[in-house]
C-alpha cells in the first residue's frame, strides 16, 4: 500500500472508530436518552475528531509499520488517545462547566481497544502470512531469559522456517517456570543435559552476548555434556548498529574457550611511541608480524616498513592495509630482504631510519628446527643479532624481539636459539642508547606451525586427531592478544627487560583437541584422539620465566618482567664464534648448554667450562 493509500485508510477508519465510540459511550450509559439530543455530545465528538487527527499526525500513527508493531506502538496510541480524550473533556467543561467522566472514560477505552485493535490485527496477518510450515526444523534450546534472549526469541518466531525454540534456561531463580513469549523457562545450565535429552535439542544458542570470556568457557564446559551445536549471538551493539542480524549466530571460537580476557592497552604510551614516526616490522608477512603491522596502523604512524624474505606473504599484507581508506595518511614500504644478510639489513635500517623495530622473524618449529640447527642458528640468533647491531648502530630508538616461552631451560634448539637471541639483545642493552626489549608468549592460536591448523584438517578428513601426550600443557593466546602486547612492551621498556604475559592456567593440549571436535559438530566417539608419543625437543610443559628470573609484581597490569642473566661482551662474542664454527654433530648440544648456563655465577673468564 502506497503511502497516500495507507494515510487515508487509517483516517478514515479512525474518524469512524473516533466519532462513533463517544455516542457508544453515552448511549451504554444513558440509553433511555436520545444521544443526538446532547449538544454537549456533538460538540465533544467534533472535537474528539479533530484532536485525535492531530495527535496522530503529530505521533505519526498514520505512516508506521504496523505489522512489526510492538509495546512501544501501543504506547503511543494510548498517548495519542489520551491527549485527544482530555481535549474533549476540556471543550465539555467550556460548554457546561461540568464533564461526563464515565462517558469520557468508556470513550477512552473503546479508542484504545478499537483503534489498538486495528492495528493488532495488521500485526496477526502479517505473522500468519509470513508463518510457513517447515517439514526440517532445528530445536532450539536458548540460554538466557533477558533482553537479548528476547530479541533474539522473538525474531526465531518471526523466521520459524529453520528454527523452532522449545526451551529456555536462566539462572536466574526468579525466572524459572515463567513464560517468554509463549516458550517455558524451563530451569537452569545445570539443566541443560537433561533438557537436550528429554525435548530433543539439536542446537543451543547462547544469549547472553555480553558474557566474559571466563564465563563462556564455564558455560560452555557446562554444555560440553550435550551432542548438540552450540552458537553464540552476536553482541547487541553490532545488531543495534546494522553491522549483524540477530539471526546471525556466532560459531564459539577455539578462542574464546581461553577464560581469559585479552590485556588492555596503554593507549597514551602507545600514541606516544608510534603515531606519526616511522616502523620497521621484520617478518611482517608472518602471522604475528602481518598482525603487528595491523594493530601499528592504528595509531596512524608515518611509515610501516614491511620486511620479510617471502614476496607474496609480503605483497598480501601490504595490499591489505594500503588499500585502506582509513590508512591513506600512512605509508606503506614493503622491503623484500632476509634478516640474514647483514650488509643488506645495515643498508637498509640506515636508509629508512625507522624509529621503532619490532623484531618478529625467525624460525619457531621445534621439530623442524631440530632436524636443522645450523638454519635455526642462522635465522634466530645472527639474524637477530644483525637487526640489533643494525639498530644499535644507527640509533633506532626502540626494537623490541618477539622471543618464546620455548627460550626457558629450552631442550630444544629452536627455544636455545631464541633464548641465545634475547641475551645477544640483553647485552646490547648494557651500553647501547636504544631501548632493547624482548617479549616471550607462548603458543599463538592460529599462527602459522600451530597445532589448531593441523587439528581441524585431521577432524575434517575424519580423524584420528593426533596429541603427543595426554599430559602435555601449553599457554595459549590469541594473535591479536600477542600482537598487542608486543606493542605494549615496546612503550615499557627502558632497556634489556625480558616481559611476559600473565597468561593464566596452561591447557592441556588433549583438552583443547576434545574442544575442536566438539566444535566441529562431532562427538569424540566419532573422532578419536590418538596419542604419538614426545616429538624430539618437546617438553611435557612450558615456562615463561625460570627461578632466577620470576619477579612476582606485575610492571603494568596482567605483564611481568623478568631478570634474566646476561653475559659480558667478549665472552659473547667467544660464544658466537664458537657456535658458528661448531660441528653438526655437537651444535644442538653445545646451544642448549649455553642457553640454560646461570650466567649470573660463571666467572667472567671461565667460559672454557662452556666451550
Amino acid at each position: 500500500m502506497s503511502y497516500t493509500a495507507r494515510y487515508t485508510t487509517f483516517s478514515i477508519l479512525d474518524s469512524l472508530i473516533v466519532v462513533s465510540a463517544i455516542f457508544i459511550s453515552y448511549f451504554l450509559l444513558h440509553p433511555s436518552l436520545v444521544v443526538y439530543s446532547d449538544t454537549v455530545i456533538v460538540l465533544s465528538s467534533v472535537t474528539l475528531l479533530v484532536s485525535h487527527h492531530i495527535t496522530a499526525h503529530f505521533f505519526h500513527l498514520y505512516n508506521r509499520l504496523w505489522s512489526l508493531a510492538s509495546v512501544k506502538e501501543l504506547l503511543i496510541i494510548g498517548y495519542a488517545v489520551t491527549t485527544s480524550v482530555i481535549a474533549a473533556s476540556i471543550m465539555q467543561f467550556v460548554i457546561k462547566q461540568d464533564i461526563y467522566f464515565r462517558v469520557m472514560a468508556v470513550t477512552w477505552l473503546l479508542h484504545i481497544l478499537l483503534i489498538g485493535g486495528s492495528r493488532f490485527l495488521l500485526r496477526v496477518a502479517h505473522d500468519w502470512s509470513t508463518h510457513k510450515p517447515a517439514v526440517d526444523v532445528k530445536r532450539v534450546l536458548i540460554v538466557g531469559a533477558g533482553e537479548a534472549g528476547t530479541m533474539l526469541l522473538r525474531s526465531l518466531k518471526r523466521n520459524p522456517s529453520e528454527h523452532r525454540v522449545v526451551a529456555i534456561v536462566d539462572d536466574d531463580l526468579n525466572k524459572q517456570q515463567l513464560k517468554l513469549l509463549d516458550v517455558n523457562v524451563c530451569g537452569t545450565t545445570k539443566d541443560i543435559p537433561h533438557l537436550v535429552q528429554t525435548k530433543g535439542i539439536q542446537e543451543i544458542i547462547l544469549a547472553i552476548p555480553s558474557l566474559s570470556k571466563k564465563e563462556i568457557r564455564e558455560i560452555y564446559n557446562r554444555l560440553g555434556e550435550t551432542k548438540a551445536t552450540i552458537k553464540i549471538m552476536p553482541k547487541i551493539e553490532d545488531v543495534m548498529t546494522g553491522k549483524v542480524s540477530v539471526n546471525d549466530m556466532q560459531e564459539i571460537k577455539i578462542e574464546d574457550l581461553l577464560g581469559r580476557e585479552e590485556v588492555q592497552l596503554d593507549m597514551v604510551a602507545l600514541s606516544n611511541t608510534l603515531s606519526n614516526k616511522k616502523i620497521l616490522i621484520t617478518g611482517a608477512g608472518g602471522s604475528i608480524g602481518s598482525e603487528i603491522c595491523r594493530q601499528t596502523a592504528q595509531f596512524h604512524p608515518k611509515q610501516i616498513i614491511m620486511l620479510g624474505h617471502g614476496e607474496n606473504s609480503i605483497y598480501k599484507i601490504h595490499l591489505e592495509l594500503s588499500e585502506k581508506t582509513e590508512y591513506k595518511d600512512i605509508e606503506f614500504i614493503p622491503v623484500i630482504a632476509d634478516v640474514q644478510d647483514r650488509d643488506r639489513i645495515f643498508e637498509i635500517v640506515q636508509q629508512l631510519e625507522p624509529d621503532v623495530i619490532y623484531h618478529a622473524a625467525a624460525h619457531k618449529h621445534v621439530p623442524m628446527m631440530e632436524s636443522n640447527p645450523r638454519e635455526a642458528v642462522k635465522n634466530n640468533i645472527f639474524g637477530t643479532k644483525n637487526i640489533a647491531e643494525a639498530a644499535h648502530t644507527f640509533g633506532v630508538p626502540n626494537f623490541v624481539m618477539i622471543s618464546t616461552d620455548k627460550a626457558v631451560n629450552p631442550p630444544n634448539v629452536m627455544g636455545a636459539t631464541k633464548r641465545i637471541a634475547e641475551i645477544i639483545i640483553q647485552n646490547l642493552a648494557t651500553y647501547s642508547g636504544t631501548n632493547f626489549a624482548a617479549v616471550r608468549f607462548g603458543n599463538v592460536l592460529g599462527s602459522r606451525g600451530s597445532v589448531i591448523p593441523r587439528f581441524k584438517a585431521q577432524i575434517a578428513a575424519g580423524g584420528p586427531v593426533t596429541v603427543t601426550h595426554p599430559d602435555m600443557t601449553r599457554y595459549f593466546m590469541t594473535i591479536p592478544e600477542a600482537s598487542r602486547l608486543v606493542l605494549q612492551a615496546g612503550a615499557l621498556a627502558r632497556g634489556g627487560e625480558v616481559f611476559v604475559l600473565d597468561m593464566g592456567e596452561p591447557m592441556k593440549i588433549v583438552d583443547l583437541a576434545k574442544n575442536l571436535i566438539r566444535l566441529s559438530g562431532f562427538s569424540e566417539e566419532e573422532i578419536e584422539i590418538e596419542f604419538t608419543g614426545i616429538r624430539p625437543g618437546e617438553k611435557m610443559f612450558e615456562e615463561l620465566l625460570n627461578a632466577e628470573e620470576i619477579q612476582e609484581e606485575h610492571i603494568y597490569p596482567k605483564i611481568h618482567v623478568g631478570k634474566a642473566s646476561q653475559i659480558e661482551g667478549q665472552l659473547l662474542t667467544t660464544l658466537l664464534k664458537d657456535i658458528d664454527e661448531c660441528q653438526p654433530s655437537e651444535l644442538k648440544a653445545k646451544l642448549i648448554k649455553i642457553a640454560n648456563a646461570n650466567w649470573n655465577q660463571i666467572i667472567v673468564n671461565s667460559h672454557e667450562t662452556i666451550a
